[in-house]
Formats: structure tokens, sequence, C-alpha cells
């Protein structure tokens, strides 16, 4: 299948293994000379999702390409597409899906209003074993029973003090099926998984980790430290907002559930992934917490 003339294109793709050292800026050059080497026809700079925090993996990571108007019907579509893709590409950042996308609209950045984050977690102490698992849901107990939870944080080159409380839309344990108890080989580490809210500031898991390690100070389970960190979902809204309503609204944390790869709870309006993929529930979890 031919691309549309002018079209936006959007790649959705996996990062992990020691790529995920390289950092956003880093990145953003690797996909440029990858496109380069397949003579895909860019029109102009490409944008990219929200950053990804140095040092962690994402099943789902997503770059908007817009193409040349003059040689736009030369781009073919499909799995062939995606194969030459990988071949330009290091090893770890794996090309998942290519579709096109309708121009005008919101960028990445502006539409993604929420990300789903496993993180892979241990006690502070000098051995991984230090952290239990009911110890580590006293901690999610403890930050979710939280009215607010005040994080300093830096804005325009100044420290200022932010509630981070209602960019928490969703907090769990993983249980045994899904994952979530000790990894083989290293004892007593346990798995979240977190929804976090990106308006109007995004909340990273190292800043959710750092709120709840506040909250938990004095209590009787140690303060966590993330062991691997994993972006899982970026959600986007499904459909157009209802007059008078937005994503900063607030909304029963109780009702919020997970189905595949459509995420509902927020006054009964549907988010879903910018690029939804069949298998995106079902992610291996080797890619979750790699560490090599």
């Amino acid at each position: 299948m031919n691309a549309p003339l002018n079209p936006r294109l959007r790649v959705r793709f996996a990062k992990h293994g020691k790529v995920r050292f390289t950092s956003h800026r880093d990145v953003a050059r690797v996909w440029e000379r990858a496109l380069r080497r397949v003579a895909m026809p860019v029109a102009y700079s490409l944008s990219f999702g929200l950053a990804l925090p140095t040092g962690c993996a994402s099943v789902g990571e997503y770059l908007d390409i817009e193409l040349d108007r003059v040689r736009a019907g030369e781009v073919e579509l499909g799995d062939e597409l995606c194969r030459r893709l990988d071949a330009a590409l290091p090893v770890g950042i794996d090309v998942q899906a290519v579709a096109p996308i309708e121009r005008g609209g919101p960028s990445l950045q502006e539409a993604v209003v929420a990300c789903t984050w496993e993180v892979e977690v241990a006690g502070t102490g000098s051995e991984p074993s230090d952290l239990r698992d009911e110890q580590a849901r006293a901690w999610v107990a403890g930050v979710l029973a939280a009215g607010e939870l005040s994080l300093e944080r830096e804005r325009k080159g100044k420290r200022v003090t932010d509630d981070v409380r209602p960019l928490i839309h969703a907090l769990d344990m993983l249980a045994e099926a899904e994952g979530g108890t000790a990894v083989p080989g290293v004892g007593g580490s346990v798995r979240l998984r977190a929804v976090l809210g990106t308006r109007p500031r995004a909340l990273r898991p190292s800043e959710l980790l750092e709120a709840g390690n506040l909250v938990a100070a004095g209590d009787a389970h140690p303060p966590l430290r993330a062991r691997a960190v994993c972006r899982m979902h970026q959600w986007i809204e499904a459909e157009a907002e209802e007059p008078g309503t937005s994503p900063d609204d607030e909304f029963d944390r109780n009702r919020l559930i997970m189905q595949g790869h459509r995420w509902t709870g927020w006054q009964e309006r549907g988010l879903t992934e910018p690029l939804p993929l069949p298998a995106t529930a079902a992610v291996p979890a080797a890619l979750v917490g790699t560490r090599t």
C-alpha cells in the first residue's frame, strides 16, 4: 500500500536493553540517520511523544513523520517498511507498526494525557530481600490514602512544591499471574503498576517513589527504590471532549479499569493508544525490567 500524498506517518516502537540508556535527544538523532538510510522522504523535523526518562524501557514509544509532498507516493507501507527500519536502527529499538494519520490536530506531546508504567522495586537496604510483598502493599495503600503528596521539583530554574496526588490515577502491586512476584535470581523484588497523569506536568515513576517514600517515612515498611522501569502505554482521548470537561477534572479512581488497549474511567470517556496494537495487552514480561 502506498502512502497518500503529503501524509503524516505514525511509527510505534519499543526501546529496551542497553539502548534504554540513550537520551531522548540522541534517540532522535538515531531516527534521523535511520530514515536517511531507508531513503524516507521526510519533509520537516520529526515529532516524538513524551520524552522517556533515560534508563527506562518502553513497549510503546511514538514518532510522527511528515512526508515530502512530491515524493510521498514512493513510500510503501507494510511489514517490509518495518523490517527496513528495524535493519537501520540499533539493537533495542524495535519497530512495531507504521500507519498514516490525518494532518492537523495536537502534537503527540500535547495529546498524551496519561501513561501506564511498570516498576520493579526493592527496599533501600543492602539486600533486595529487605522488601517483602506485604511491605510493598502497605506502601501502595499509604500512597493511595494520602490526601496530598507534596513534591519539590524544578520548574524554569526554580524549585517549586507541587501536590502530585491528583496525578496518580491508579496504583497497585501486580499479582503473581501478571509477573509481579519476585523475579528469579533477584530475591525480594516486586512489581508495581501505576497510571500517572501528564497534565499540567507529567509525573515520572522516580517522582512517584520519591513522594511516596516521604509519606511512608517512619512507617514499618522501608522506602522503595526502582530496579527497573518500563512504560507500557501512553494514553490519548479516543473521542472529542464533551463541552465543559477536561482530562484534569476529578474522577472516581475506583472505576478506572484496564481493558486491553483501551483504558476507561474518566467520566465515562474512553482513552486509547496513539497507535494501538492487538497484542499490546500481552507484552512479553521479559521486556519489562530488562537490565542488560
